[in-house]
């Protein structure tokens, strides 16, 4: 029963065959109830796979199939790919309150929400289930439906094989997992895009998790709608990404919107979308980024799955996640292989990269799956990223410090120098400040200039307070926000004496 490429070639890789194959061959094998996860990275195809499923499974047992999924969206764009593999399907919405026509098919694609109210109201029954193909299965609103299909066999399809819930572990409802093809081997074989990622030095000390395990977006919101954020968002967008389609996923709707006034009062094409934009405006919104070439679109994480533009080129995550899935997901929106794209850009604000490990890393889906817990407690903490950054300075700012043949300085040894020397530790920061002053005018014509330089440091000199509050142990954001204001005072008055002696 193994499928052949001759029947299927023009629909399916050879990489979706061997899973089709892998998966036939468990159904085959188990009893009713040996419920199956499938594992295909975004951009994998999922929905291709799981159609051929459905057409080959009723051809084959002659028994019903229910595709459920959780945004209105998912269901029309699944509804329309069944039906491109001639698996005539009807989709139960909203507007359909009973089944009176469930005879003239053998496949339906439904909402989870929508379904659960029909069957709990014994309005609708669906007879002779076989498979119940879950789309998005990470996410924990359709156990409530598995009551319903006690007698079927349920196939979850997931990018992430990690529950959304972490009190409700996936191998509690699901006996195996199918692990498909990595990114980075769908990379290689180009179906996937590389990724070119930059991440940003950003503190995340004053952001707090709530009970999803998740950051708060009130918390999310003071951080990432700051003046200081903000600026360093634009600056990342003119470094590495001017020009080109920009997605940014923002935690919270303040933070969209100051970033699209921010964007906006700089002269760029942006536009805001939220879920409180209607179906009428969010598709007027998404024609125009299909459209523009240079657009910038600023949402919340509305856009995270259920939307494939591939003309997308930079993804930038205007926020920090602690949920796996989400990290994969935002990501995956820039993943599309175009004739002319072949890779796109990953600017990362929120220390995900840190966080997650590189977007195309290998991944040990088994041991997610087999023990979920350990590995959400072993997810770095903020303060152990921050701890282990290293900043280098941008090739653009290094170009202005070019008459100084070195520019580093190390807070860490500096700090075991000064400790050793029996001296105050004080000292690490008054010979930064003198370092810093040093290289401000070295390379500037008059004592003006420098301090426009110095100016420029602001990222550096964060970077330094921040390694020196972790040697002393006075983390404390008050503290180092004092110490940044006051380095800045001491740099600029270090700055002017040396001119002065100069002259």
């Amino acid at each position: 029963m193994e499928l052949g490429k001759d029947t299927t070639e023009k629909t399916l890789y050879d990489y979706q065959i061997d899973d089709l194959n892998a998966i036939f061959k468990h159904l085959e094998e188990s009893h009713v109830n040996a419920n199956l996860l499938y594992q295909l990275p975004t951009g994998g195809g999922k929905t291709v796979v799981f159609s051929e499923i459905a057409r080959r499974y009723i051809e084959e047992s002659q028994k019903k199939v229910v595709v459920l999924t959780h945004r209105i969206e998912l269901s029309s764009q699944t509804s329309k790919m069944l039906t491109g593999f001639g698996v005539k399907n009807k989709i139960i919405n909203s507007e359909v309150k009973e089944l009176k026509d469930q005879d003239e098919y053998m496949c339906f694609v439904a909402m989870v929400e929508t379904l659960n109210n029909r069957l709990q109201e014994e309005k609708i029954e669906i007879n002779n289930i076989g498979l119940v193909i879950i789309d998005e299965a990470h996410y924990n609103s359709f156990r409530k439906l598995f009551k319903h299909f006690k007698t079927a066999t349920i196939l979850g399809v997931t990018a992430t094989p990690l529950s959304s819930n972490i009190k409700l572990p996936m191998k509690d409802n699901y006996k195996k997992l199918i692990v498909g093809e990595s990114i980075a081997s769908l990379i290689k074989r180009n179906f996937l895009a590389k990724a070119n990622l930059y991440n940003y030095d950003v503190s995340l000390q004053s952001l707090k998790l709530g009970i999803s395990g998740d950051y708060t977006v009130k918390s999310s919101d003071e951080l990432y709608g700051n003046h200081s954020m903000l600026g360093k968002l634009l600056a990342a967008y003119k470094e590495i990404a001017e020009g080109t389609k920009t997605l940014i996923f923002n935690n919270g709707i303040n933070t969209s919107r100051y970033v699209y006034e921010t964007f906006r009062r700089a002269g760029y094409n942006v536009r805001h979308l939220d879920n409180k934009n209607n179906a009428a405006e969010r598709r007027e919104i998404l024609d125009w980024f299909s459209n523009t070439p240079d657009a910038i679109l600023s949402s919340v994480s509305i856009l995270t799955t259920g939307f494939d533009e591939p003309s997308v080129e930079t993804i930038i995550l205007n926020r920090a996640t602690r949920s796996l899935t989400l990290y994969f997901q935002m990501i995956g929106r820039g993943s599309r292989v175009l004739k002319d794209k072949k890779e796109f850009n990953v600017i990362d604000l929120g220390n995900n990269l840190a966080r997650f490990g590189p977007w195309d890393s290998p991944i040990d889906w088994q041991e997610i799956f087999h023990f979920p817990d350990f590995y959400l407690e072993n997810i770095k903490n903020d303060e152990e990223i921050e701890r282990e950054f290293v900043y280098e300075m941008p090739p653009d700012l290094r170009a202005k410090f070019s008459k100084s043949n070195n520019i580093e300085f190390n807070v860490k040894a500096e700090y075991k120098k000064v400790f050793a020397e029996g001296l105050k530790s004080k000292v690490v920061l008054e010979r930064s400040i003198e370092q810093h002053a040093q290289i401000c005018i070295e390379n500037a014509e008059d004592v003006f200039d420098a301090r426009i330089l110095a100016k420029e440091l602001k990222e550096e000199i964060a970077y330094r307070i921040r390694q020196y509050s972790y040697c002393i142990m006075n983390n404390t954001k008050n503290y180092k926000e004092w110490l940044e204001e006051d380095y800045g005072r001491k740099l600029r008055s270090s700055i002017s004496k040396k001119f002065a002696q100069r002259m």
